[in-house]
């Protein structure tokens, strides 16, 4: 928990006055949570099939990651009173009104990476050998 007189909480609050823009950002920053997001929403709602999913993330990071978005109410987690325990998340509707923004940011994503692949390709064809 952040101390509310620590610098980052300031700015936090100031965003929220001024950009919304950059004040939902600022809720999506992190390396992998915009793709949790997505995954989960994707039905892939387990710890271990997440992280097999983001690897190379470590477990660490992975947890955090997804104490934040459950902090930010954007999933929630289940946890089972199984043995092995098992734990799942699911899209809060917060987050499930973000569907069509990452829908929209995967296929502009998959776009330039298929230009990045074919510009690729084609250097390697103009490579001497």
């Amino acid at each position: 928990m952040k101390k509310p007189t620590s610098t980052n909480a300031l700015n936090l609050a100031e965003l929220l006055q001024t950009c919304p823009m950059l004040y939902g950002m600022q809720r999506l920053s992190g390396r992998y949570k915009v793709a949790l997001l997505w995954h989960i929403s994707q039905h892939y709602n387990r710890f271990g099939v997440l992280r097999k999913l983001l690897h190379p993330v470590t477990t660490k990071m992975l947890s955090q990651q997804l104490r934040e978005l459950e902090a930010d109410g954007l999933v929630s987690r289940t946890i089972y009173a199984e043995m092995p325990p098992r734990v799942e998340y699911a899209l809060l509707p917060e987050a499930e009104e973000l569907l069509g923004v990452l829908e929209g940011l995967r296929t502009w994503g998959d776009r330039l990476k298929q230009r990045a692949l074919s510009e690729l390709a084609v250097t390697a064809e103009l490579a001497p050998r």
